[in-house]
């Protein structure tokens, strides 16, 4: 059982993400209408605008439960994972970079438990499907009831290929990244040089994962029907946008800013509550 010190990742992880999830929501909402239909930033934003502040933050409820679940893990796993195979890794003479790349790629990997609120998110930001779904429980309800759990797992795979190595790239690289900054003196410069790492590292693995995320929102924004193979929804996808990478990494940009912010705010968020807890 984790000690209370212990436990204070999983505990500030969860906070961190509750803050970004508030307050990048929008942002995040304009991007997914990019990645599921390939318009612009412009047209995304009319089809909000259109939809009204009421609607703004329809489907709120599963990114904020997944997500505050999800850094939690993500940071608490990882630290016991680490501290674990450490213990073990010391009488075996493994490698300490293997040794957190095997914790981070396992935290990741328990992370993807949580697809059902990703699947839930999609469906309900998706305006095609505003008439049919009214919210976040009811949406589970009729998945369960119509459909049964494996409906609710629905782009799984892309889901796993992303979590484990971008997990392991993000705490691979963190200090090193961190190390290469001006020393900070101050609180303020702490918390600047926590949220630049932070902010760096996600836009930069969020490019690189970006199309895995486009075959995720894709597949799960079907609802029932067979269950199509990463590859094949991959191809479709380039197919329909004229085998153009461009048209493929639409929303690319978006999400490159809205990730420096959000992996900014989690991680400057998480090493000052850390201090504080």
């Amino acid at each position: 059982i984790a000690s209370a010190d212990q436990s204070n990742h999983y505990v500030c992880g969860s906070l961190a993400a509750f803050t970004n999830i508030i307050v990048t929501f929008p942002i995040q909402k304009v991007l997914f209408r990019q990645q599921l239909h390939g318009v612009r930033v412009t047209e995304a934003v009319r089809q909000l605008q259109r939809e009204g502040l009421r609607h703004l933050y329809r489907g709120l409820l599963p990114p904020l439960l997944q997500k505050t679940t999800t850094v939690a893990i993500m940071f608490g796993l990882y630290e016991d994972f680490s501290r674990l195979l450490l213990h073990h890794a010391h009488r075996s003479g493994a490698p300490e970079l293997v040794t957190r790349s095997v914790a981070a790629a396992l935290a990741g990997t328990a992370e993807a438990a949580l697809t059902p609120f990703e699947r839930v998110q999609t469906l309900l930001q998706d305006h095609r499907h505003n008439g049919r779904f009214n919210n976040t429980a009811h949406t589970f309800r009729t998945l369960l009831r119509d459909y049964g759990v494996r409906e609710c797992y629905r782009g799984l795979v892309p889901v796993l290929l992303r979590n484990g190595p971008s997990n392991i790239l993000f705490f691979g690289l963190r200090g090193p990244i961190k190390q290469q900054l001006p020393d900070a003196r101050t609180r303020m410069g702490h918390m600047a040089n926590d949220f630049v790492c932070g902010g760096l590292l996600g836009a930069a693995l969020g490019i690189m994962f970006y199309p895995l995320n486009v075959v995720k929102s894709r597949a799960q924004a079907q609802v029932g029907g067979k269950f199509v193979p990463c590859h094949q929804v991959l191809m479709t996808v380039w197919r329909e946008r004229g085998g153009s990478i461009v048209l493929l990494f639409r929303g690319a940009t978006l999400n490159y800013h809205r990730s420096l912010l959000s992996w900014g705010i989690i991680n400057a968020t998480y090493e000052i509550l850390l201090k504080v807890f």
